[in-house]
Parts: C-alpha cells; sequence; structure tokens
C-alpha cells in the first residue's frame, strides 16, 4: 500500500492560528483564495488584521491591514521564479477590490514560510544587491525590488520556544523537537486549541515516521501520545462500536422479516386465513396490528 501523501496546507492553517493565539480575537482567517474570474485556486492564506492592533508573535511584527501567506512544504521548491508568482498573487490580489484602490497597497504584506533556508534565492539576492536583513531568528525581510513588505520565514530557524507549532513542520524533527511538541500539546487547555494541535501533530507524526518508531519504546512518549489522542480515539471506538450495534439489529432485524415471511406462507399453505394468521403474528412475534398487518397484505 502506498504511502499516504501528507496534508502539509491543513497542519500550516492549524500552526498559524496557534502561532497568533494570543491575537485571534483581532485577526480574521481566508484559508483558499480564488484569483481569478476563471478560478484560480492557490494554497495562499490571507489574514485580515485590525488596523490599530499590534501582533505579539513576531512573526506578525511587519503585518499590515491585509497580510498573504504562502507556505512551501519540504518537498516544494522556493527560488526566484517562485518568489515572484508569490509576489504577483499578491498583485492580483490588491487588483481585486470590489472599488478602485478597495486594497491599498501599502496596506499589504506578503509572507513566504518555508521549513529550510532557501540558499538559491539568498544567493540571488546578494547577487543581484537585494538587501536582505534578519531582525529575529529565522525571519528574513527583503528590504527593496519588492511592491509590498516581503518577509521569508524559515521555520527550522525560530526560536523553539516562541514557535513551536511552525517549527513541527518539517520531516527532519528530532526526538527533542517531538517531545517539545507533545509537552506543548499537553499544555492546551482549549479544545478548540487541541483539535488545531491535532492537526499539526498528525503533519509532523506522517513526516517522521522513522523517528516515530524509534521512539515506540519510550515509556514517557507513548503515554503522553496516549494522553494526547484518548479523546479523538475513544470517539472512533464509540462511533464504530455504534456502527457495529446498528449493522447486527439490522441483521437480525431482516432474519427476523424472513422468518415471519416463511411463516406466512406455510399458515397460507395450511389454508389459514389472513385474519387468524395476523393474530398469530401480534402473539408470537409482538407486533403492531400495522406492522402484523403489513405481512398479509
Amino acid at each position: 500500500m502506498a504511502d499516504k501523501i501528507i496534508q502539509w496546507h491543513p497542519g500550516f492553517a492549524a500552526a498559524i492560528d496557534l502561532e497568533f493565539a494570543a491575537n485571534r480575537q483581532d485577526l480574521i482567517y481566508e484559508r483558499e483564495y480564488n484569483l481569478n474570474t476563471k478560478p484560480l485556486v492557490i494554497d495562499l492564506l490571507v489574514i485580515k488584521k485590525k488596523e490599530e492592533v499590534q501582533i505579539e508573535n513576531k512573526i506578525g511584527a511587519q503585518f499590515r491591514k491585509y497580510n498573504l501567506l504562502e507556505y512551501k512544504s519540504p518537498d516544494d521548491s522556493l527560488n526566484i521564479d517562485t518568489f515572484y508568482k508569490t509576489i504577483a498573487y499578491a498583485c492580483l490580489y490588491k487588483s481585486y477590490g470590489k472599488t478602485v484602490d478597495e486594497i491599498p497597497a501599502n496596506e499589504i504584506t506578503i509572507s513566504i514560510i518555508r521549513d529550510s533556508k532557501p540558499y538559491g534565492l539568498f544567493h540571488y539576492f546578494e547577487n543581484n544587491k537585494i538587501k536582505v536583513t534578519n531582525p529575529y531568528l529565522g525571519i528574513y525581510y527583503i528590504k527593496n525590488e519588492v511592491p509590498f513588505p516581503t518577509q521569508i520565514i524559515v521555520t527550522k530557524e525560530l526560536d523553539t520556544k516562541y514557535h513551536t507549532w511552525l517549527k513541527s513542520l518539517s520531516d527532519k524533527l528530532g526526538k527533542q523537537e517531538i517531545k517539545s511538541l507533545l509537552e506543548k500539546i499537553e499544555g492546551l487547555s482549549e479544545s478548540f486549541d487541541r483539535r488545531l494541535a491535532d492537526s499539526v501533530l498528525e503533519v509532523a507524526m506522517q513526516a517522521n515516521k522513522e523517528i516515530v518508531k524509534k521512539l515506540r519504546g519510550d515509556e514517557s512518549m507513548c503515554q503522553a501520545l496516549w494522553e494526547i489522542m484518548e479523546p479523538e480515539i475513544s470517539q472512533i471506538v464509540d462511533e464504530r462500536t455504534q456502527k457495529r450495534v446498528e449493522e447486527e439489529k439490522q441483521k437480525l432485524l431482516e432474519e427476523q422479516n424472513q422468518s415471519i415471511l416463511r411463516i406466512v406462507a406455510r399458515l397460507r399453505k395450511l389454508g389459514t386465513e389472513d385474519v387468524e394468521i395476523k393474530e398469530i403474528l401480534m402473539e408470537d412475534y409482538r407486533l403492531s396490528s400495522e406492522k402484523a398487518n403489513a405481512y398479509v397484505s
């Protein structure tokens, strides 16, 4: 059986929501965007921010009113062409306001998120004198040759203390990083946050199967996983148990139905009147008058 394809983007959307949890009430998320009359559907996350709000998370330090986030999975390339393609998406987004200049250019930012640093792209910046600054760990600002404030987020370089969620979207996690993720999830109290965290955990587990296998013998690891997944596992077990019960009930009803039909046929061969057959069914099978009548009508 082929390995299940990893759904990186739902995990990314969940991770971003958790990263900005402190400002959740100040943000509006649009998780998929059509950028043409013929739907050009792209995995572009648009976050609309209240103008007066300052995002606590450093990833949102330069956010303005309209913030476009493009996520690149570990398998996706990020070269100069894909870089400018993201800028083109932002230009299209700006041009599709309902009225002229409804979305001002100076209210747009671009964030491109990737697990590892795209060295080829950074060499291009250097060779073409495009200025890049690094104000925070893993966060790079592109300072010229772009129409909107643009940053590249290298999740591998982010500070684990503040960015566990995004750093977990990697296919090269180590034992300690997975344990940090589990500890972070265990500390969540809100059910909504735990559901988001489960999406991140699912991606992390699928993308790092080998290290997860090695950790199976770690008793504390298994216990932590069980505590996190127990509510979901219990729900799955309950649903499957209920399904089996319903299937068994249906099977028994079908068997009873066939048995009654055979008895009705035999009684008729013996010359028993339908009125008498109905009475027999009501007495022996405790059927209502309506149900018994259905068998003899």
